[in-house]
């Protein structure tokens, strides 16, 4: 038999089948070692066949398999082609998509260990064997039990009982469980009306997507659930996304009380082992709902019944590395295969997604109100600038300040909400006006309090905070700007007898990190919670009744089309954190801009406004939905490669603008907004385009584009033009 092969080396020379000779036992989705030049490698069988046009005399032979079985199935062989023809990437990068990384490297594997068990009937024991007694008597018991831990307990008498034939021991296989044991309970829920004319209306449409607009504490998640239940009902598999990793805990708990062992979590906070073990439980049919951030929507499950997106609207959807996918575009393609539901749900929808669903593409759906009618949290905005103006200079305006103390005296919990980590934003001097910036990127240093050292978020370098200006010598080097670390300093001065947790991409490191954190403050380990907005959306904390948003604007006038859209998203989810219980939620809303009328639909979760407002911009201005934004980034370490890189794909870009103008609605070439990150200097070509049929031909371009030293990638409406 022959094997086509795709040899998992992600560069365009080598990105065709190559034959190989194999055994029977070969079959397409398959890893396999092969000989490839002068080393070998790994590679993945596209197909099987009998003949190949290659000269027996020159044709190699695989070497071996590593895995037990077929590692893809046939949805994910055609999904990776598709991928790889869609981005222009080579198809070995787009196969990689669908295992974890360390399986393809060989750094994990499964993992074993021995388990003894009863083999025979109770001998007579001696008196003085008292240990191998009560051996027995323990595997009576137990069933089959770990080696180690019977030798910690019993000692020889283990080996003694294999000895006489009484105990055997076998190799089991054994799983690296993440959150193991923290399943809980959760009973079955009555749907009300309104979810469950929800669960038929996505049944019964012959629309693929549908769009769930509910608001925040609308019982969305239980729709869900039914959704999955009815799908394995059926025999079928799940998919569930969320945007956050933080979230992901709380949803497997949620999955896991429901159903068992059948749900598996996939998500880059797993350790290497965790993360094989959970893929190989759906390879094999064992767990049956997938649920994770971005990257579990390539999960290996086969036969699935139903997609869910939650928090569509999400950035972290939208993929930063090669090859840049929209995980909405993966789904739908995998729903259109399965022939099952994408749901997607939102409590504020983007607007190209919300303009599908009101143009009949998807199909609408609303849960308009709070489950058992619980009213909305009732929303304060304040103006800062009078608080500047009454001598207040700190993040806190005294309507916060006098909230914050009713709440606290009350029993409940708050959330605070800033979304920026660290102490403070930049560092300063105040004689000549330095600003301490990223020996490695072009952005300014955030200096981190409890580390007492100053950090790049871009590349994670760290640096000695300063004691005196570098450039003029002065030692007037002060701190600007307020980050989460300096909220949660201010607060502990305030109220010394609160206890107030931190939750930001410098607290939550580790597997556990975020639900940790999360955990302490479901169980009122905590009165106030301080975070990103890692705190921002799907939790739900009954005691909270208060959420303070510190800094509303800092969203707001952000040089991109999208930032007003962002900062309603923002506001009104965090805002939903609150009330969901029995007692009415409150949200005090800081903002210098206190008329803009962004926060105003906010304040009053009117989103239907702020859609028509939106839409009607951008209907009027030509920005998405009503054209594609598309940039080409070129970047790399030497300056005069880059530029040169830059020159000559503009040129071939340039052409194909010159050739028909009409289709672009802006064309140019510029530094980006970054000019260097992590010692790559970069630059872009951004684009409008008035018709994306033209995509092609500027894939093509850069495609084409290949230098050693230089890296060339395209983005379509990328969530971040930094």
């Amino acid at each position: 038999m022959i094997a086509e092969v795709i040899v998992d080396i992600a560069h365009s020379d080598v990105d065709k089948i190559f034959d190989y000779g194999c055994e029977d036992t070969v079959t397409a989705g398959m890893r396999v070692v092969v000989p490839f030049g002068r080393s070998t490698t790994t590679g993945f069988v596209m197909s099987v066949k009998e003949t190949s046009a290659v000269p027996k005399d020159k044709l190699k032979n695989v070497y071996r398999c590593p895995d037990r079985g077929a590692a893809l199935n046939d949805e994910c062989l055609a999904l990776a082609k598709k991928i790889a023809q869609r981005y222009r990437v080579p198809l070995a990068l787009s196969l990689r998509l669908f295992l974890p990384a360390e399986m393809r490297t060989g750094k994990v594997s499964e993992t074993y260990s021995n388990v003894a068990y009863l083999t025979g009937e109770m001998p007579v024991f001696s008196k003085t064997a008292r240990a191998q007694a009560a051996l027995f008597a323990y595997l009576q018991e137990r069933g089959e039990v770990p080696t180690g831990e019977l030798r910690e307990s019993f000692g020889a008498a283990l080996d003694a009982l294999v000895k006489k034939g009484v105990v055997a021991v076998k190799k089991v296989r054994r799983l690296r469980d993440p959150y193991r044991g923290e399943s809980g309970e959760q009973p079955l829920r009555t749907l009300t009306a309104a979810q469950q004319n929800a669960v038929d209306g996505i049944t019964s449409t012959e629309k693929t997507v549908t769009l769930l607009h509910g608001v925040t504490g609308s019982g969305k998640t239980e729709v869900y659930l039914t959704l999955i239940a009815q799908a394995l009902k059926e025999g079928r598999t799940a998919v569930f996304l969320v945007p956050e990793i933080s979230l992901t805990p709380q949803m497997l708990m949620q999955l896991r009380a429901r159903f068992g062992r059948s749900a598996a979590i996939l998500h880059s906070g797993l350790s290497a082992g965790e993360r094989f073990d959970e893929w190989q439980r759906l390879r094999e049919g064992e767990a049956k709902i997938a649920i994770g951030a971005r990257s579990a929507v390539f999960a290996p499950l086969e036969k699935i019944g139903v997609i869910v997106i939650d928090e569509e609207h999400d950035g972290s959807y939208l993929s930063e590395s090669s090859p840049r996918y929209n995980t909405f575009d993966i789904a739908y393609l995998r729903a259109k295969y399965n022939g099952c539901k994408l749901v997607l749900g939102s409590a504020t929808p983007s607007v190209e997604t919300y303009k599908r669903a009101k143009d009949g593409e998807f199909f609408l759906l609303n849960l308009p109100d709070r489950i058992n009618a619980r009213p909305l949290p009732s929303v304060s905005i304040v103006d800062m600038r009078r608080e500047v103006g009454r001598g207040n200079a700190s993040g806190f305006s005294a309507l916060l300040r006098e909230k914050l103390e009713t709440c606290l005296a009350s029993g409940n919990q708050a959330i605070l909400f800033l979304n920026r980590r660290g102490y403070s934003q930049t560092v300063i001097c105040r004689d000549c006006g330095y600003v301490a910036k990223c020996e490695h990127c072009d952005v300014s240093l955030t200096y981190h309090a409890e580390e007492d050292c100053l950090k790049c978020h871009y590349c994670g370098t760290r640096y000695k905070m300063l004691r005196s200006c570098p450039e003029c010598g002065g030692v007037h080097v002060r701190y600007t700007g307020t980050g989460t670390q300096r909220v949660v300093s201010e607060l502990k001065k305030i109220y010394p007898s609160a206890r107030v947790l931190r939750m930001d991409v410098d607290t939550t490191s580790g597997k556990e990190g975020h639900f940790k954190i999360l955990k302490r403050f479901a169980d009122r380990e905590a009165d106030i919670l301080v975070g990103t907005q890692m705190v921002a959306k799907g939790h739900d904390f009954p005691s909270v009744t208060l959420v303070g948003v510190l800094d509303a604007d800092m969203s707001l006038h952000f040089p991109d089309y999208r930032s007003g859209e962002r900062t309603f998203q923002l506001v009104t989810q965090v805002a939903g954190r609150s009330g969901r219980a029995r007692d009415r939620g409150e949200v005090v809303l800081q903002t210098y801009d206190p008329e803009n009328y962004i926060l105003r639909f906010a304040a009053h979760y009117d989103y239907t406004g702020f859609y028509e407002h939106e839409i009607s911009m951008r209907a009027a201005t030509l920005f998405p939905p009503y054209a594609k934004i598309v940039r080409v980034l070129v970047s790399g370490e030497d300056e005069r490669e880059t530029l040169g890189a830059l020159k000559e794909v503009y040129e071939k870009l340039h052409a194909i603008y010159l050739a028909d103008t009409e289709k672009f609605l802006f064309f140019n070439k510029m530094h980006a907004p970054v000019k260097r990150i992590q010692n790559k200097h970069r630059y872009q070509v951004l684009m409008r385009l008035a018709d994306t049929g033209i995509l092609k031909e500027i894939y093509d371009v850069c495609a084409e584009c290949k230098y050693k030293n230089v890296l060339v990638y395209t983005e379509e409406n990328p969530s971040n033009l930094s």
